[in-house]
């Protein structure tokens, strides 16, 4: 939430939907149920285990909420119970998550070319290209970069908020995403612009 009011106007939904009024929860659900369904479909590519674990998720949330005291945090904890949730899951299946999907390509660009986009079927043919060569490239990178790039560009999660949600220091966070950012634009041979 970017202010103040907006801030203490989520502390009362989440404390309504807490002591379990309905309007309140659907509210808590549309604002995040989307994001976290995009980023549970991008690592495990298949619709109905990203709902199915989108469900158990909130679910979890739903359980948790009465004790749950809101200080800003509540992004980060919700996707880390959405991680966890796939995280067992993939263990169970004995599998790991998979890169991303396709259609979730188009938010992670690097630079767009020069001159632009390109008109007509040119313009999606090379369009289609740049996202079989991006989708290549991520699928080179490390898991655990694979996972900041998804929960940086896809989830909408600042830095801060993926420290908390990998319980890992803000500054191993923003070096592990400059390194694969690095590696993806070496891979895809975008020249770094100064």
């Amino acid at each position: 939430m970017s202010t103040e009011a907006d801030s203490s106007s989520f502390k009362e939904i989440l404390r309504r939907a807490s002591t379990g009024d309905q309007d309140a929860w659907r509210q808590v659900v549309d604002a995040y149920g989307s994001r976290v369904y995009a980023l549970l479909f991008s690592r495990c590519r298949d619709a109905e285990l990203a709902e199915e674990l989108t469900q158990s998720t909130f679910c979890t949330v739903v359980t948790k909420l009465a004790g749950y005291v809101e200080l800003g945090k509540f992004e980060p904890w919700l996707f880390r119970i959405a991680m966890n949730r796939l995280r067992d899951e993939m263990r169970r299946r004995g599998r790991h998550a998979l890169s991303v999907a396709n259609d979730t390509l188009s938010s992670m660009e690097i630079t767009p070319r020069e001159g632009g986009d390109q008109p007509g079927l040119e313009g999606e043919s090379q369009q289609q290209e740049e996202s079989a060569a991006l989708r290549e490239a991520m699928e080179n990178l490390a898991e655990a970069d694979q996972e900041i790039m998804h929960l940086r560009h896809i989830s909408g999660l600042s830095f801060k908020q993926i420290a908390e949600v990998l319980q890992q220091p803000l500054g191993t966070v923003l070096a592990r995403h400059f390194r694969a950012f690095k590696r993806l634009r070496e891979m895809l041979g975008v020249e770094h612009e100064d």
